[in-house]
């Protein structure tokens, strides 16, 4: 296993020079670098000169917190719950190594360097509290609080790397003291122990760590703001049937503490701003309204909704009647289609934004950490029950998986960055590779062009709407790339895959470079598990071969080549699109031949 974990790392070497080419498509979109402290000024956040700044964000999450899902467990999948199940498996000592490693390589400065040259201009950093301080229960002395110099050494080097990168660097207290939702796993909240809301020692260690932070960096202008309490979810006047505070109508207990940690801030730091969130994971503000601060800004989280300008119509309002600026401070993991149109939408409305996550288990963000076999047994060990891994192997696994943090050793999906930055602002399609062609050449149906719905591809799912009552996933593989696009791996052959599921009137676009003009025959690797599928090929958006059947091949992974003969291609750019005209197929690859 460490063998193969030194190949991929050595096979993976590459990957800096592609992070240093990529980034320039977008960088003209972010403007000059931002000068000096930021403040609300009215509606909007500005910079010392008193420009407008649009914040385009990215979350660290899973970093100094590791919420379960982005590490495939779901199964009693809080942190604290995660680590005290590695410690029975492998032991305290393993464990430790493993965070440690964890924490050392998940975020590093070539991770924000590569952010910044992707677009993006600020960092929210989802700090645990327990990196900073004791809890409550084991601190040597009741009342008094114990400083840890990890979490601080942290945020001083990762505030050093935004420096160096004229970034912002927004600090989130995303797991408080005891917790502060029903929602556990998002505050790495233990249930049998008193919540923030239920200790008055949770509620003073908060605003304690609070004051600490301010103090120490309240000289600091690349500290963008301080976002006081993540995604409060908690039913004050009824915790029966509004546990998450969903209903609350006063929100009396978050507003208290909200003033008084404000309170405690500007004791030290009269400059930086201040982020608050409403109960219900950020969105119910009744009762907290309106600012106690005149340096303030909303902040609400955005997931799974349609991106209409309903869907943001109560934060303008609120915005409009409070003269506050707000900012959108999670939103994410969904398609690209999804992506694309929330960020459009949040711009035309002068809202900054925060996406969720940079990297993690899974293919909906800029940077996927790869997983290995030995660390699957463990998650599904630690999903079941069924099978337990042995101490050797959940060493090596977990290990593994912590090196495959480094960025250098992650998935960088390009495509996530382009819906991101560059899709946002027009419907120009790129090639998503040179696809130079010669005699033979072979294009994987995969490397469909970058670019929207409707212009690089048409796919009739392409977003996952749930909470708008409409279902959907986008891509329902959930591998390669993150369009609407459904691709899945083929088991058969090392890192190939195919696009399957094609519905009627669903196409792909390639963009190709011809060097010898003339007529060429396209060979279409095809499966098929019924009678009546048809394509066309279109090239340049003319028909040049028009319903060829496609044949019964006897199952959608029994594969057959079939040939699309006289088709001219110019010298240059020529775009060919694979239109079904009825669905029912997969296809594998395009391989062109001259003359035939």
């Amino acid at each position: 296993m460490l063998t193969s974990l030194i190949k991929n790392i050595k096979l993976n070497t590459g990957i800096k020079v592609l992070l240093a080419a990529a980034p320039a498509l977008f960088c003209s979109l972010q403007g000059n670098a931002q000068t000096g402290f930021l403040k609300a000024d009215g509606k909007k956040i500005v910079d010392e000169k008193g420009q407008n700044v649009l914040l385009r964000g990215m979350g660290l999450g899973g970093w100094m917190l590791q919420e379960g899902y982005m590490l495939h467990i779901n199964k009693d999948s809080r942190q604290y719950r995660i680590r005290e199940r590695l410690e029975e498996l492998m032991g305290p000592a393993e464990t430790k190594e493993f965070y440690d490693t964890w924490l050392a390589n998940n975020t590093r400065k070539i991770d924000v360097d590569s952010m910044k040259r992707w677009g993006f201009n600020s960092i929210r950093l989802p700090m645990h509290y327990n990196l900073y301080t004791l809890p409550v229960d084991k601190e040597p002395v009741a009342g008094q609080n114990t400083w840890l110099d990890k979490g601080f050494k942290m945020t001083d080097d990762l505030l050093a790397w935004c420096k160096a990168n004229h970034m912002y660097l927004i600090l989130d207290l995303h797991a408080t003291p005891g917790g502060q939702g029903n929602d556990l796993n998002i505050s790495d909240r233990d249930p049998d122990k008193p919540s923030l809301w239920d200790s008055e020692a949770n509620k003073q260690k908060t605003i304690a760590l609070w004051r600490k932070l301010a103090e120490r960096y309240k000289n600091e202008p690349n500290i963008g703001a301080y976002d006081i309490i993540n995604e409060p979810n908690w039913g004050f006047d009824d915790p029966q049937n509004d546990k998450n505070g969903l209903k609350e109508k006063t929100n009396g207990p978050l507003r208290k503490l909200m003033v008084d940690i404000t309170a405690a801030i500007r004791e030290v730091d009269k400059k930086h701003i201040i982020i608050i969130e409403g109960n219900g994971w950020g969105n119910n503000y009744n009762g907290i309204l309106p600012q106690w601060d005149k340096n303030m800004v909303l902040s609400f989280h955005k997931y799974w909704n349609f991106n209409d300008q309903k869907s943001v119509e109560h934060i303008v309002k609120t915005r409009d009647q409070y003269n506050i600026p707000v900012w959108l401070g999670e939103t994410g993991e969904n398609s690209n289609t999804w992506l694309t149109e929330a960020i459009g939408l949040l711009e035309k409305n002068n809202i900054g934004w925060s996406l969720w996550p940079l990297k993690k288990l899974g293919n909906n963000n800029p940077m996927e950490i790869r997983s290995n076999l030995n660390y699957d047994d463990v998650a599904r060990y630690l999903n079941t029950g069924r099978h337990k891994p042995n101490e050797s192997n959940t060493y090596s696994g977990t290990l593994e998986l912590a090196t495959y943090a480094k960025l250098e050793n992650t998935i960088i999906h390009h495509d996530v960055i382009d819906a991101i930055f560059r899709q946002p602002h027009t419907a120009v399609t790129r090639p998503f590779k040179a696809n130079k062609i010669g005699n033979g050449t072979a294009i994987n149906a995969v490397d469909y062009d970058l670019g929207r719905n409707g212009y690089a591809y048409f796919d009739t799912d392409t977003a996952d709407y749930h909470t708008s009552g409409k279902p959907g996933v986008g891509n329902k593989g959930h591998v390669y790339r993150n369009d609407g696009v459904d691709i899945s791996k083929d088991s058969t052959q090392y890192n190939s895959y195919y696009v399957d599921h094609i519905e009627t009137s669903e196409w792909t676009q390639y963009t190709i470079q011809v060097k010898t003009p003339g007529v060429y025959s396209i060979s279409l690797k095809v499966a098929s598990a019924t009678d009546d599928a048809k394509l066309s090929v279109l090239v340049n958006n003319t028909t040049q071969a028009k319903e060829v059947s496609v044949p019964n091949t006897g199952g959608l992974k029994k594969w057959q080549v079939i040939a699309v003969k006289n088709i001219v291609l110019k010298a240059g750019a020529n775009k060919i699109k694979v239109l079904a005209n009825n669905g029912g197929y997969n296809l594998h690859y395009l391989q062109f031949w001259k003359g035939k």
